[in-house]
């Protein structure tokens, strides 16, 4: 009976000295600024866990503060609603390439935080350990139009073709 209890005792001591193997995952976007449509591509490593994929997803403005999918930002994470990568099993490295051109939703301009993490769990449920962030800025649209402003006379001379084509289909119908 001691002996057991012995056998317990050192082998829980053993463990419990034994250096924990820390869960490293890393996340690296390239380009960091890209317009509306461009590709960024997401990779990094993980280290301390044998997994098969890693889960993806993004906060930013006017999105679901507990993330979304990078294919349909109107998709909250978690649930079961991810965007994965796979994870070689021989170094622990993965890649995701993000087409911004086919994504479900409006990319404003702004900074946003792309997460990626082990095990599927939305923002709010994050631990402290086993998930990375690297951050993008969405720059406004290369081709969008440049407004022109409209001077004061330009406002007075609409008004005028208005007054003087409403003056004139008022004598028509009058007349009809």
């Amino acid at each position: 009976m001691w002996g057991r209890v012995f056998c317990i005792f050192f082998f829980i001591l053993v463990l419990g000295s034994l250096p924990a193997m820390a869960q490293t995952i890393t996340i690296n976007a390239t380009p960091a600024g890209v317009h509306p449509g461009d590709t960024i591509t997401l990779n990094g490593s993980v280290s301390g866990i044998h997994t098969i994929a890693v889960y993806l997803f993004l906060t930013g403005p006017g999105l679901d503060p507990r993330g979304v999918t990078l294919e349909n930002l109107n998709i909250p994470a978690g649930h079961g609603l991810f965007t994965t990568a796979p994870v070689d099993v021989n170094d622990g490295s993965w890649q995701y390439t993000w087409d911004t051109s086919v994504i479900l939703g409006n990319l404003p301009p702004g900074d946003y935080t792309l997460y990626v993490e082990t095990a599927p769990f939305d923002r709010e449920r994050l631990g402290s350990e086993g998930y990375a962030t690297a951050t993008v800025t969405i720059l406004p649209p290369e081709n969008a139009p440049t407004p022109v402003p409209l001077s004061p006379g330009m406002a007075i001379l609409a008004l005028g073709i208005t007054v003087t084509a409403s003056s004139c289909i008022i004598r028509r119908v009058k007349n009809k």
